[in-house]
Parts: C-alpha cells; structure tokens; sequence
C-alpha cells in the first residue's frame, strides 16, 4: 500500500521552485537596473564608471569556500560508501578549489601590486 501525496503537497512541491526562480528573477533584475542607474549617474558626474575587480582576492576566496566544500565531502563520501563513483562529487569541487588557490598565488608572483 503506498502513500500518495495529498493534493495541496502537490500543489505545494510545483509551486515552490516556480516562485523561487521569480523571485530570484526580480532581485536579479532590479539589482541590474540599479546598478545600471548608479553607473548612468557616475557617467553624469563626469566620473569614470569602471569598477576595480580584485582576481586575486575572489580566486583566493573562490578556491578556499570550494576547496573546503570539495574536502568535507570527498571525506563524508570516503568514510560513508568508501571509493565509488560518488566520490567524485567531493573530488571535482576539491579540485577547482585547490586550482583556484594556485593561480591565485600564481598571479601574486607574476602581478605583484
């Protein structure tokens, strides 16, 4: 004997993610047009409107957040199944961050600043 879901659980498991993905679309969206007038103002003010992305600091923090993730899980996978095929899903984000942090100390001797 199964038990099927009442018609307001399915209601509720389609509408969920629909208004999660609208709502990101409108933060999304204002963030864009926000972001579009404070450049249109800066432009007025005679200013220069191009913003100073640090590489350095977002792959160094990049690489640290993903590597962090990639080794909890690579360890929860190792000590739950052992090595099998999920493991990669420890060892792909493991290993984008430990590349991140490379080329951010990589560029920190080539770009010193």
């Amino acid at each position: 004997m199964s038990a099927e879901p009442s018609a307001a659980a399915q209601v509720m498991i389609t509408i969920i993610p629909i208004v999660g993905i609208v709502m990101g679309s409108v933060v999304v969206f204002f963030f864009l047009l926000w972001r579009h007038r404070q450049r249109m103002e800066i432009i007025r003010q005679g200013r220069d409107p191009h913003d100073a992305f640090d590489v350095q600091s977002f792959s160094l923090l990049a690489g640290l957040v993903a590597g962090a993730v990639g080794l909890v899980v690579t360890l929860f996978i190792l000590i739950k199944d052992g090595t099998s095929y999920g493991l990669l899903s420890g060892l792909i984000p493991l290993s984008v961050g430990i590349s991140l942090v490379v080329y951010s100390f990589l560029r920190r001797d080539v770009d010193p600043q």
